[in-house]
């Protein structure tokens, strides 16, 4: 599956130490699979656990995920 990432997603990613980089890497090339909600609220929104970590997204096709956003757990729904 294919994923592209918005600027948020990628700024984010690019703050974080190399440990925390390759857990989300690793979680999001496993999508679907993994720890994966739909957000309450959104028609398109899904989010993925991964430790303290969460990665909002949404499925552009069924082939493509968009990262919308990617966060700790507690700041990560202020923006959504």
């Amino acid at each position: 599956m294919q994923s592209v990432f918005s600027n948020r997603a990628a700024k984010a990613i690019s703050r974080m130490d190399s440990i925390s980089k390759n857990r989300i890497r690793q979680g999001i090339r496993n999508i679907p699979k993994g720890d994966i909600k739909k957000l309450q609220g959104h028609s398109e929104l899904y989010r993925l656990r991964i430790g303290d970590w969460r990665i909002v997204f949404s499925y552009q096709d069924e082939n493509t995920v968009l990262i919308e956003n990617v966060g700790s757990r507690g700041q990560i729904y202020k923006g959504v």
